[in-house]
């Protein structure tokens, strides 16, 4: 069974940062298969792409709403996948979550939200002053 943790989030004041982990158990060679994905969701809204990486490390793509400011990055020893966040706003509050997508490819177009196979908790991340 596929789990996937996320941790890190917290309350913090515009313009300071955050790293999310997103922590997956699952075998060595299914881990190295996997698609990342990060996606968030604040109060009354719909759940929204953020950052995604590839199997490999090798492609990444952020939403232009976080672009510049957010880095995802993975650690494959580790099996963790990490979002930093830089310059948070008030607007990035949200429950963030992780996900992983078995084929492991990504382009601009897929993985879509209900392509994603496995699904964290979620972590909550506050922006306040």
């Amino acid at each position: 069974q596929v789990q996937l943790v996320e941790s890190g989030g917290g309350l913090v004041q515009p313009g300071d940062a955050l790293r999310l982990s997103c922590v997956v158990s699952v075998s060595d060679r299914a881990f190295n298969s996997y698609a990342i994905g990060w996606f968030r969701q604040a109060p009354g809204k719909a759940r929204e792409f953020v950052a995604v990486v590839n199997w490999s490390g090798s492609t990444t793509y952020y939403a232009d709403s976080v672009k510049g400011r957010f880095t995802i990055s993975r650690d494959d020893a580790k099996h963790t996948v990490y979002l930093q966040m830089n310059m948070l706003k008030p607007e990035d509050t949200a429950v963030y979550y992780c996900a992983a997508d078995s084929y492991g490819v990504i382009t601009p177009n897929r993985p879509r939200l209900d392509e994603y196979d496995y699904w964290g908790q979620g972590t909550q991340v506050t922006v306040s002053s």
